[in-house]
C-alpha cells in the first residue's frame, strides 16, 4: 500500500487526522498495511500515537520531512516486521530507544538531518538485533559522537552515511577488516577523524565514496575501482597530478567532485569514457591548459577557481538540453562568447566572472528562458546591454560589474525583468539617468550602479522596493555568494539623497560614497532599522549630522568623511565609538572624538539614547513601575506585617510575656551601659 498526504493545512487534531487514515485500512477498502507513506511535508506531532495503533505487519514506514519533535518513540520496536524505517529532516531529542533491538528485520534506517545526539557505539548496539539484515544506514548531519564502532557483526551491510557529525578519534588500523566485504558505499566526511584513509582495494564493488584525508598523494587504490556511478572526495588533501588511469571513469558516472584539492596537470577528452548524464565538478584545483571537451549531456559542470585558460567554444560541442549549471568562473580564460545558445534551453545558472573574455554578448543568449542568474563580473565585455536578455523573465541575477559595457540603462529592464533580486552594474560606462521604471523591481535586495558615467536625479521610489522596505530579520538576506545582506550602491552623479531612502527598514547596507551628492544628510535615515554599514564618504553633504543616526542599533560601520558637513557630532555612545577618520576631511566638523567646539563646557550634554530622549526623560520612563498602585501595595504589606506581630501578643499570653521580657532586658542592658559610659567620660576630664 502506498499512502501519500497532501502538503495541505493538516488536521487540528489526531481524532481528524485518524478519520483520514481509518478508511484506508478498514478491511472494506482490501489495501494491505504494508506501506504507510507520510512524505509530504505535514506539521504532525510524536503525541499523534494512533500511527502505533496499526497493525504489527508494517514493513515500510516513511515519516521524513514532518516537523516531528521530542524522542523517537518507543512504539516503533513494537513494528516486528518493519524493514523500511525513513524518519529524516524532523527535529527529535537524544538517540533511538532500546527497543529498536526488537526490529529483527530491519534492513534500512534513514534518519538523516534529525538533531539525534548520541554515541555511535551505544547507537549500534541497539541495532543488533537487525545485524544479519541490516543493509543502509544514513546518519547524515546530526551530532552523533564517540569513535567508530565494529560493524563486521552486520554482516549485510551495503551503505553507511556518517558524514557531518562529531566523531572523533583516529581511524582504526583494521579499519578495512571491520567492514563487510558486501560494503559498496561509505562517507564520512565533515567529522574529526584523524590519519591516514586506508587502502580500499578489497571492496571493488564501491559505488559512492566520500572520505576523509586521502592525501597527499593521489590514492592508488582507487585504481581496483571501477564500478562507482558517483565518487566525491572533494577537499581530501589530496595535492598531486592526477594519473591518467583516473580518467577511465566508468561510463555509468553520474556523479564526479573532486574539488577543494590541489590536484594538478592536464584534463583528457572527458566525452570519450562518459556517455551518462553526469554532474562533474573539479573546482578549486590546479588544472590548466586548455577545457576539453566533456559528455554531450553532462547536466552540471563546474571547473571554477582554476588556471584554465584559451577559449569556451567547446561549449557548441554540448547538446545542451541537460545542461542547468555552467561555472567556470575564476579562471585564465579568453576570447569572445560562443553564439549558440539556443541550445541550452535548461539552463539556470551561468557563472562566466572573473576572466578574461571580452566582446559582446551575442543574441543568442535571449535563448536562455529559464536561466535565473548571469554572472559575468570582472571581463572586458563591451557593447550596449542586450535586448535580447529582454526574454529571460526568469532572471533573479545580473552581475555585470567590472566590464566596459556602455549606453544607457535601460527602462525594460524595470518592466520585464520585474523577479530580479540582485542587478550589478557597477564599474562600466554606463551614461544618463537611471529610468524610472527601475522602480517595478520591487524584490530587488541588491543595486548596484556605482561607477558609472551616470549622472540626473535619483528615482524618488525607494519605497516601492518592497524586498527593502518590509521590516524583517537578517536572517532574510540572500546569499548568492555576493555580500552577506542587502545593500544599494549608486552612480556618480549629482543629486540629493531623497528622503524615501528611509523607508527601507531592511536595508542592511548602503553605500554612497565617491558621488557627487549635495545637500543634507536626511532625518529620515534614522527608519533603517537594520543598517549595519553606512558610506557617505567623498561627497558635498552639508549641514549637521542628524541625532536619528543613534538610533541605528545595528550600525557598526559608518564613514562620513570628507564631506562638508558642519555643527557639533550628537553625542551618543554608538557615534562616539567610531575614531576621527569617521568624521574627517569636515574641516567644520567638531565635537568628540574629534576636536572641542568653540564654547564647548566640560561637562557633556546628556547622551541622546537609543530613542532620542536625554537621561532625565529615560530615567523617568525606567521609573514607570512606581505607580500608585506601589505605594497602596507597600502600606498594605505593613499594615499586614504589623497587624500579624500585633495579633500575636494579644491573642497569645506565653508570646506576649517573652516580648515584654525581652524588651525589659534590653531596657536594663541599655541603662548598665550607658552609665558606665558616662562615668568613663566624667573620670577622663577629672584626670585632665
Amino acid at each position: 500500500m502506498v499512502l501519500g498526504v497532501s502538503s495541505t493545512p493538516p488536521p487540528p487534531t489526531p481524532p481528524d487526522i485518524w478519520q483520514i487514515f481509518n478508511p484506508l485500512f478498514s478491511s472494506t477498502c482490501g489495501i494491505s498495511e504494508e506501506l504507510l507513506s507520510l512524505f509530504s511535508r505535514r506539521s504532525l506531532s510524536t503525541s499523534e500515537r494512533w500511527l502505533f495503533n496499526l497493525s504489527s505487519s508494517l514493513v515500510h514506514v516513511d515519516l521524513q520531512g514532518n516537523y516531528l519533535n521530542g524522542s523517537v518513540p518507543d512504539a516503533f520496536g513494537n513494528m516486528i516486521s518493519l524493514e523500511h524505517l525513513n524518519l529524516a529532516y524532523n527535529q527529535f531529542e537524544g538517540g533511538i530507544p532500546k527497543s529498536f533491538a526488537n526490529l529483527s528485520h530491519l534492513q534500512s534506517l534513514v534518519l538523516r538531518l534529525t538533531n539525534l545526539t548520541e554515541e555511535l557505539p551505544e547507537f549500534f548496539q541497539k541495532l543488533y538485533g537487525s545485524k544479519k539484515s541490516f543493509q543502509i544506514l544514513d546518519l547524515e548531519g546530526n551530532q552523533l559522537s564517540g569513535t567508530l564502532p565494529d560493524f563486521t557483526r552486520f554482516s549485510s551491510l551495503r551503505e553507511l552515511y556518517l558524514g557531518d557529525n562529531q566523531l572523533v578519534g583516529p581511524l582504526p588500523k583494521s579499519f578495512v577488516q571491520i567492514l563487510p566485504l558486501s560494503f559498496v558505499s561509505l562517507k564520512m566526511s565533515g567529522n574529526q577523524i584523524t590519519g591516514m584513509f586506508p587502502d580500499l582495494s578489497a571492496f571493488p564493488s564501491l559505488t559512492w565514496l566520500r572520505s576523509c584525508k586521502l592525501g597527499p598523494y593521489f590514492p592508488k587504490w582507487l585504481q581496483n575501482q571501477n564500478n562507482f556511478s558517483e565518487l566525491g572526495i572533494s577537499g581530501a588533501g589530496i595535492s598531486d597530478v592526477v594519473p591518467r588511469w583516473f580518467w577511465d571513469l566508468p561510463p555509468s558516472l553520474t556523479y564526479l567532485n573532486i574539488s577543494y584539492n590541489q590536484m594538478n596537470g592536464l584534463l583528457p577528452d572527458l566525452s570519450l569514457t562518459i556517455s551518462g548524464h553526469p554532474t562533474l565538478d573539479l573546482s578549486s584545483n590546479w588544472f590548466t591548459g586548455q577545457i576539453p571537451r566533456v559528455p554531450s549531456n553532462v547536466t552540471s559542470l563546474i571547473l571554477s577557481k582554476n588556471m584554465f585558460s584559451g577559449s569556451i567554444s567547446f561549449l557548441c560541442a554540448l547538446t545542451g538540453f541537460e545542461l542547468t549549471y555552467l561555472d567556470l568562473s575564476s579562471n585564465r580564460l579568453s576570447g569572445g562568447l560562443p553564439d549558440c545558445w539556443e541550445h541550452f534551453e535548461e539552463l539556470r545558472v551561468m557563472n562566466l566572472a572573473n576572466n578574461n573574455l571580452s566582446g559582446k554578448l551575442p543574441r543568442s543568449m535571449g535563448s536562455l528562458y529559464q536561466i535565473k542568474a548571469l554572472q559575468l563580473r570582472n571581463n572586458n565585455f563591451s557593447g550596449e546591454f542586450p535586448m535580447s536578455l529582454k526574454k529571460c523573465v526568469d532572471l533573479r541575477i545580473i552581475d555585470l560589474g567590472g566590464n566596459k559595457f556602455t549606453g544607457k540603462i535601460q527602462a525594460w529592464i524595470g518592466t520585464h525583468l520585474t523577479s530580479l533580486i540582485v542587478l550589478s552594474l557597477k564599474s562600466n560606462k554606463f551614461h544618463g539617468s537611471i529610468p524610472q521604471h527601475i522602480c517595478h523591481l520591487n524584490d530587488i535586495q541588491v543595486l548596484d550602479f556605482s561607477h558609472n558615467d551616470l549622472s540626473g536625479k535619483l528615482p524618488r521610489c525607494f519605497n516601492n522596493f518592497s524586498a527593502l522596505v518590509q521590516r524583517s530579520s537578517l536572517e532574510d538576506t540572500i546569499d548568492f555568494g555576493y555580500v552577506s545582506g542587502t545593500f544599494v550602491d549608486l552612480y556618480e552623479g549629482y543629486a540629493v539623497i531623497p528622503e524615501q531612502v528611509g523607508s527601507l527598514a531592511k536595508l542592511v547596507s548602503l553605500n554612497l560614497s565617491r558621488n557627487n551628492f549635495s545637500g543634507k544628510i536626511t532625518e529620515e535615515i534614522g527608519g533603517m532599522k537594520m543598517l549595519g554599514s553606512l558610506d557617505l564618504s567623498a561627497n558635498r553633504l552639508s549641514g549637521e549630522i542628524p541625532t536619528s543616526l543613534a538610533r541605528l542599533n545595528y550600525l557598526s560601520m559608518l564613514d562620513l568623511s570628507n564631506n562638508n558637513l558642519s555643527g557639533k557630532i550628537p553625542l551618543s555612545t554608538r557615534l562616539q565609538s567610531f575614531d576621527a577618520s569617521t568624521y574627517s576631511g569636515n574641516p567644520q566638523l567638531c565635537g568628540l572624538p574629534l576636536k572641542k567646539c568653540p564654547g564647548e563646557k566640560i561637562v557633556a550634554e546628556p547622551p541622546v539614547t537609543p530613542h532620542g530622549k536625554d537621561e532625565r526623560i529615560q530615567e523617568e520612563e525606567e521609573d514607570g513601575f512606581i505607580t500608585p498602585g506601589f505605594y497602596i501595595s507597600m502600606g498594605l504589606g505593613f499594615s499586614v506585617g504589623f497587624g500579624v506581630v500585633f495579633g500575636i501578643m494579644v491573642f497569645s499570653p506565653p508570646s506576649r510575656y517573652a516580648y515584654f521580657k525581652f524588651l525589659d532586658s534590653i531596657q536594663k542592658n541599655w541603662f548598665y551601659v550607658t552609665t558606665r559610659l558616662n562615668m568613663a567620660r566624667l573620670q577622663r576630664r577629672f584626670r585632665s
